[in-house]
């Protein structure tokens, strides 16, 4: 249910109207209500949900165009949420986890979040991180052209693979490869050069932003992700390849 504590503003997006719906679940309901009441001073529209069961029926009703959500919960816990919220929603999703060390664990799952936080965290760092996702285009934005002034509407091809960066589509041998959006972004930024090698610093301030500030090794796990679905050999890849010492790169089309 909304927290009826919690106002909503306008954030001031085109027209002056535009505003973000934000979806705040934790079981622990002080850190609940602290999010949504800073999330809330800071301009979105926030509704919060107290267990997993409660955050998917939110989301099927408020469509949330970002959600934070807290890992270990009873019953359904943050990392089923998240992969049942994949199969309805594109809002990207920030996890909060106790533990640094889990980080690596839960993006290895790849459950399709976008971004992770250990607790505790400042409230300023998380509305930092969120407006750094919402800066990048969302799907059926229209976007023709890349942050670095690409063409964003010619297909790519290397091989068997096919890059659509208007229709946000990837295609092995014209079956379709289902990407979060965070991976298609990585795999998008990459193609826009071929056989360029991107630092990770570089990846990240195409795909989080400049204003990013994070671990770097999100990239890395990422783009395994984004290897294991093409079927790549993360050792010599045929289509992401690593250049030692440097980043990551396209393989010969």
């Amino acid at each position: 249910m909304v927290d009826p504590s919690v106002a909503s503003t306008d954030l001031g997006g085109p027209g002056g109207s535009s505003r973000v719906r934000a979806l705040v679940v934790d079981d622990e309901p002080a850190l609940m209500r602290v999010v949504a009441a800073y999330l809330a001073r800071e301009g979105f529209d926030v509704t919060t949900a107290a267990d997993g069961r409660e955050a998917l029926d939110r989301a099927r009703e408020v469509r949330p165009d970002v959600v934070v959500l807290d890992v270990m919960m009873p019953g359904v816990d943050g990392i089923e949420v998240c992969r049942q919220l994949r199969t309805f929603s594109d809002a990207y999703v920030i996890m909060l986890t106790a533990r640094a060390e889990e980080i690596d664990t839960l993006v290895g799952l790849s459950v399709g979040a976008d971004d992770y936080m250990t607790k505790p965290f400042s409230s300023r760092v998380l509305v930092a991180r969120i407006r750094s996702l919402l800066r990048r285009p969302r799907h059926g934005s229209g976007l023709a052209v890349g942050a670095d002034g690409s063409d964003t509407s010619v297909t790519r091809r290397f091989g068997d693979l096919t890059i659509d960066p208007e229709a946000r589509e990837v295609r092995l041998r014209d079956r379709l490869v289902s990407l979060t959006r965070t991976e298609f972004d990585l795999l998008e930024a990459l193609s826009s050069r071929p056989r360029a090698a991107f630092t990770r610093t570089q990846l990240v301030e195409r795909v989080w932003g400049p204003g990013w500030f994070g671990d770097e090794r999100l990239v890395d796990l990422h783009l395994g992700h984004v290897r294991r679905k093409l079927g790549d050999d993360h050792t010599e890849g045929q289509y992401v390849r690593t250049v030692r010492g440097v980043g990551y790169r396209m393989g010969p089309g």
